[in-house]
């Protein structure tokens, strides 16, 4: 486990200590000229499977644009969320640190997670990757589904991001899901206004990609960080007219063709800009493919919401080409945690003091430096307030509870976790439980809080996003 961090944060919540990158041989120390400082490209889907894309092994889906991604670059084979849904595994991307931590394992009802008109966000103390870069002269944009928060003080311009142009929750969260006639309309939103409701998810994709082509080329002059997460291929599947009905897997299939399309049209906007050189673009999702609507998590075993491979292990390609060596594979365990040190390190920043931070960062693995070490020893699945398992190297251990049995895989060899060796191997179920004992001391496990988890947060009474009000306020 990591050691608490106990250096005091100083004064202002937001001041952040510079930090010596020399040790890769790349960066001065401190605050970096503008110059030298990378752009950022976050694309990140919903609830797109591991199976789902061409260069991880379909045959079913056409995507050209992430697969040129992935010969130009770099694809983590083992690369995890920590969550199998989407608040709390979003609310890691944001902070670096596991949901529990940051209280964004379960929304205000004990539910897995946020729903329309929720007095439950994340917390405004908390720092995301968005402040982090930010406070490094950075501009900051997030064009999607964001779905920390749907209150004015949890939304994204109040947590580090400059502006916003996207739907506040899921797109399955409108007036008429489950008969919730409390529901609103699923809102578009302009920054914190309301510009559209129901927002029309025909255009989603579409419009993002516009939007998203328009702060690239406003921004190309100073460094930038771009965050896409994409609303699709996320139950209600759409598409364009352009995409509907072209694709060989129905509505499903052409939702991830557009979001393949809109990843093509950002890739060349970067080409024809000059800008390739100098912007990391990471593509991810947020969690495993659910085993209803059409997507695939093979070859790994479990869907979505589930701490099996398929719910939490998901695909990412990352680019910068000179920096990330083409055509190339890292089968390393990194994750959605070490999105913020990772960016940080790359901006001449640090990440926040005062507090933990699980994340770490595992620039030295993409950038295939000799002898690179593994980002984390030790990883862990929760299920919203859960402890579930734990891995290890190559190994993963489930833990027994409720009608769960002890299992352990070799996921390496057995990705799909079908040959149970926990009776062969039981110093290694010895070692892999005592860690799950740590991680039940510092972050906690069912009700039990844990040491280091932080206070329940900030609950809100409140209001509905309504087009007649003219947005939040």
């Amino acid at each position: 486990m990591h050691s608490p961090i106990t250096s005091p944060p100083g004064p202002g919540r937001r001041r952040f200590l510079t930090s010596s990158l020399a040790a890769l041989g790349e960066f001065a120390c401190g605050t970096l000229p503008a110059a030298d400082q990378p752009n950022f490209v976050l694309i990140y889907c919903d609830d797109l499977g591991y199976g789902d894309l061409g260069c991880f092994g379909s045959t079913k889906h056409r995507t050209p644009n992430v697969d040129r991604m992935a010969s130009e670059g770099m694809r983590f084979t083992s690369f995890y969320v920590t969550s199998g849904v989407c608040t709390p595994s979003r609310s890691s991307l944001m902070t670096g640190c596991y949901p529990r931590r940051v209280n964004m394992h379960v929304d205000a009802s004990g539910r897995g997670v946020l729903f329309p008109v929720a007095k439950k966000g994340l917390h405004p103390d908390e720092i995301t990757v968005a402040e982090v870069l930010r406070d490094q002269g950075y501009t900051t944009g997030c064009i999607g589904k964001w779905h920390l928060g749907d209150q004015p003080r949890f939304l994204p311009t109040r947590q580090g991001f400059g502006s916003y142009f996207g739907i506040p929750y899921s797109n399955d969260m409108h007036e008429h899901k489950n008969g919730q006639p409390d529901w609103p309309p699923l809102p578009l939103m302009r920054n914190e206004t309301v510009v559209e409701a129901p927002a029309d998810q025909i255009t989603l994709t579409r419009r993002y990609t516009e939007e998203a082509v328009r702060f690239i080329e406003g921004n190309q002059s100073h460094p930038f960080f771009l965050y896409l997460p994409h609303a699709m291929p996320h139950n209600p599947v759409n598409a364009s007219n352009r995409f509907r009905g072209k694709s060989a897997n129905a509505g499903y299939g052409d939702a991830v063709e557009e979001i393949d399309w809109s990843t093509g049209v950002i890739l060349n906007t970067l080409d024809r800009l000059g800008l390739s050189g100098n912007t990391l673009v990471l593509f991810t999702s947020d969690n495993g493919a659910s085993g209803i609507w059409g997507g695939s998590n093979l070859p790994l075993s479990g869907w979505k919401g589930s701490t099996m491979e398929g719910g939490m292990s998901v695909p990412c390609v990352m680019r910068m080409p000179g920096r990330i060596p083409a055509g190339t594979v890292c089968n390393e365990l990194t994750s959605t945690l070490d999105v913020m040190p990772t960016f940080a390190h790359l901006a001449g920043g640090e990440v926040p003091s005062g507090r933990i931070v699980d994340g770490r960062n595992f620039w030295p693995l993409a950038s295939g430096k000799a002898g690179a070490k593994p980002a984390h020893e030790v990883f862990f699945y929760y299920h919203r307030d859960t402890l579930q398992a734990v891995r290890s190297g190559k190994w993963k251990l489930h833990l027994p509870g409720g009608k769960r049995e002890l299992r352990l895989f070799d996921v390496e060899a057995d990705i799909a976790e079908s040959k149970n060796v926990a009776a062969r191997n039981p110093g290694i179920v010895k070692r892999l439980s005592a860690l799950a004992e740590q991680a039940r001391a510092d972050l906690g496990d069912g009700g039990h809080a844990g040491a280091h988890q932080r206070p329940a947060g900030m609950v809100v009474t409140p209001r509905p996003l309504l087009l007649s009000r003219g947005g939040a306020s």
